[in-house]
């Protein structure tokens, strides 16, 4: 059914919105994807801090013209569907990845992140990244291990110490 110049208006703005603030953008293809599926992973996206539209071409160039993302212009070709991340870069990479296991027909044309066009090859750049949680748990696991491997020193220094002093 075509849509009315107001109802094309709105889908821009909104998709443009959702752009703004996005910190990554992930562009695939659902064609023969079962509707259940998606529905799980709309939910999914949801609990993620994802978004998810549906787009028509013309109207996702219109809406990401002048943005980082205007690099995926050449990628929307066929059923487009876009993924915003808000909460960390990969969220959304990670998430199509995961659902792309399970559904053959599903497939990640590209992505983007600050404006760098990512080919879906490396589609594990930002699927990869740690979360916040993640990343504070190694810088953890680093410092106790330095502050270990110092105490250790310390410890060998002082018991060569006593050693020298006895003797």
């Amino acid at each position: 059914m075509p849509l009315a110049l107001e109802g094309k208006k709105a889908i821009v703005a909104e998709v443009s919105e959702a752009a703004k603030d996005a910190l990554s953008v992930v562009v695939a293809d659902s064609r023969g994807v079962a509707v259940g599926a998606m529905t799980d992973l709309r939910k999914q996206a949801r609990e993620n801090g994802v978004q998810i539209r549906v787009v028509r071409n013309t109207l996702a160039r219109r809406a990401l013209e002048g943005t980082p993302w205007e690099c995926l212009n050449e990628t929307f070709s066929g059923p487009t569907m876009l993924a915003f991340s808000y909460e960390h870069p990969g969220a959304a990479a990670r998430l199509f990845k995961e659902f792309a296991k399970g559904q053959k027909d599903f497939e990640v044309k590209a992505l983007a992140y600050e404006g760098e066009f990512i080919p879906a090859s490396d589609l594990d750049r930002l699927a990869t990244l740690p979360t916040y949680d993640e990343a504070i748990a190694k810088l953890m696991s680093v410092m106790k291990e330095a502050s270990a491997g110092k105490l250790v020193r310390t410890l060998a220094a002082l018991r060569d110490q006593k050693q020298e002093e006895a003797a």
